[in-house]
């Protein structure tokens, strides 16, 4: 019996929700209540919703002010229903042969389960009595709506019902019909291609959905025959479904376009930036494009301005890290570091340390490049060599400027380190970031660039070497006893308390998207500096010896930091070795 002969007989149901007041503005209003939308950002919809004939939630969502999920969220509580997630979609098809898939996908509506009188109905819009008519009219039974996030629906019933056109192969189809084959030559072309509808949608729907997975960088990366997509997710890459090779030039063209970069200029690697509304989120976007064998390689670095936690506790930090960083932080003058490799959160640990330190007071001064987060009450400055604004430049000018903290974003070269060491000296407390493997080895890599030792142990408070390594999902990980050899081995009774050692292992669950883990966590340890340590630096001692005088004064290395995590079941084994080695 095919839906559509049947729909065009609706039938009453009492279950369907009836209401006499439009759903959209209370649905908005619901939003606002919450704090999930803006006043301002309501009445600019409103005022587009009058000029088209699209419904107020699908504008909001088309502006990037609120997510698919906040309004199912806000229609869901204001109509009273449940929200349905992935975890209650059927594994086998419900009502296959009854109703057609072609009607699912049209009104966006997933049966979810069905016994002898009633019917589940997961529903993108729970007031469409057509739609829910219908479906009772096929199955001879009455309906039960739920409300469901649209894309979440149209993937599920893609998945169920087959027809494999997914919502990016959707829009491919459509760049398909739309595009044809273009010369990368052809400059005029590519800008036209890249402002087309499909090509805009597939751009912005690569960008929603690296949001919706937490992920902090895309690539999208060109091959011979392949153009492949990756997230960053929790510091691991992974490969999402990716559009077809011959869309790359337009893709990375409209890429380019939104960073403001020339699209003819495909032999020199060049950087921009892009700004957003995602879900609800205010998004930046760092571009970076290099030239590669078979096209633009594009990498797109998200900094969520309203995701960033500045938080030590909530980073990760042990408290006694905490005391020793707050002591240093409290003195007027000298230089604290941050070291670590690319990506290991260096940056976010000293937005944290000026958020903490940051009081009408104190003036602080940052130099950065780039400038990643914007700190209210902070001076930032970015840095821009191409004009001749570089890290000593403006560093030579903010000590005019009276401040009582210089942040500098990173010790790249002596020139920087030396006004750094001077800064310090002339009482300013300095907070920096430098590329070393351990705490230790940031005072031989200073002495490396030809810093004087006694300079350093004059000026150097402490330094923080820090990793970051997967938390564990808190849904789905496992505890599991710990293994006799295994405690043993990694001596997990000098950091547990109970007799019985019990670790977590991931699993994975629909929260952490299968992967056991969800969030990334500090794992660090604090160099204070002291006169043994100043001895050392004096006779130019190699770091491996700086490092044993720091542990013999107490100070917990990174492996000791990640094996307490290991006991306190916030990440996993795996994850420790993975990220830190024993010394």
């Amino acid at each position: 019996m095919q839906t559509s002969g049947l729909a065009q007989q609706p039938s009453a149901d009492d279950s369907t929700p009836q209401t006499s007041i439009p759903p959209d503005r209370l649905m908005a209003d619901v939003l606002v209540q919450q704090g999930k939308l803006e006043t301002r950002d309501l009445e600019r919809a409103l005022q587009l919703q009058q000029e088209s004939a699209e419904s107020l939630e699908t504008i909001l969502v088309k502006l990037g002010v609120v997510s698919e999920r906040d309004v199912a969220q806000a229609l869901a509580s204001h109509l009273g229903l449940p929200l349905a997630t992935a975890r209650d979609f059927p594994e086998v098809p419900i009502g296959e042969g009854r109703v057609a898939p072609k009607f699912l996908r049209q009104h966006k509506v997933l049966p979810l389960a069905e016994d002898d009188t009633t019917v589940t109905l997961a529903m993108a819009d729970p007031l469409d009595n057509f739609a829910a008519n219908a479906v009772a009219l096929a199955t001879k039974k009455s309906v039960l709506p739920w409300v469901g996030v649209p894309s979440e629906l149209e993937a599920a019933i893609e998945q169920l019902y087959g027809g494999g056109r997914t919502r990016l192969g959707q829009i491919v189809e459509e760049a398909d019909a739309s595009t044809q084959a273009v010369e990368e030559q052809d400059v005029e072309r590519l800008k036209d291609l890249a402002s087309e509808a499909p090509v805009i949608r597939l751009a912005n729907l690569l960008i929603d959905r690296a949001v919706e997975a937490r992920a902090s960088d895309i690539h999208i990366e060109p091959f011979e025959n392949k153009l492949k997509v990756r997230y960053r997710i929790d510091g691991m890459l992974r490969e999402v479904e990716s559009p077809p090779a011959h869309l790359c030039a337009a893709l990375t063209s409209r890429v380019k376009l939104m960073a403001k970069l020339d699209i003819a200029e495909r032999r020199l690697p060049q950087d921009g930036r892009i700004q957003l509304h995602v879900q609800g989120k205010e998004i930046d976007l760092r571009v970076s494009s290099v030239p590669t064998m078979y096209g633009e390689s594009v990498v797109m670095r998200i900094l969520d301005k309203t995701g960033i936690v500045l938080d030590f506790p909530a980073l990760g930090f042990q408290e006694d890290t905490l005391r020793a960083l707050g002591e240093v932080l409290n003195r007027p003058q000298g230089i604290i570091l941050v070291t670590g490799p690319t990506g290991s959160g260096k940056t976010t640990t000293l937005y944290t340390a000026l958020h903490r330190i940051n009081t009408p007071v104190r003036k602080i001064l940052t130099v950065e490049d780039p400038v990643e987060y914007y700190l209210e009450g902070i001076n930032q400055i970015q840095v821009k060599p191409q004009i001749g604004l570089t890290f000593a430049n403006a560093l030579r000018s903010i000590v005019r400027q009276d401040p009582d903290v210089i942040m500098i974003g990173e010790m790249r070269d002596l020139e920087t380190a030396s006004i750094a060491v001077q800064s310090a000296l002339t009482g300013h407390l300095v907070l920096s970031t430098l590329h070393t493997n351990s705490a230790a080895a940031s005072i031989t890599r200073l002495l490396d660039m030809g810093v004087q030792d006694y300079l350093l142990t004059s000026t150097i408070s402490g330094i923080l070497s820090q990793r970051l390594a997967r938390a564990l999902c808190t849904h789905c990980r496992r505890p599991t006893a710990a293994l006799p050899e295994i405690v043993e081995k990694l001596h997990l009774r000098e950091h547990a308390q109970a007799d019985a050692i019990t670790l977590f292992q991931a699993v994975g669950c629909e929260q952490c998207r299968g992967t056991g883990y969800r969030g990334r966590l500090a794992i660090g340890e604090m160099l204070i500096m002291s006169d043994p340590i100043r001895q050392l630096i004096l006779r130019h001692a190699d770091a491996s010896e700086i490092h044993h005088a720091a542990c013999a004064e107490g100070m917990r290395t990174m492996y000791q930091d990640g094996l307490q995590k290991l006991i306190q079941g916030t990440t996993s084994l795996e994850e420790v070795l993975r990220v830190v080695q024993e010394e």
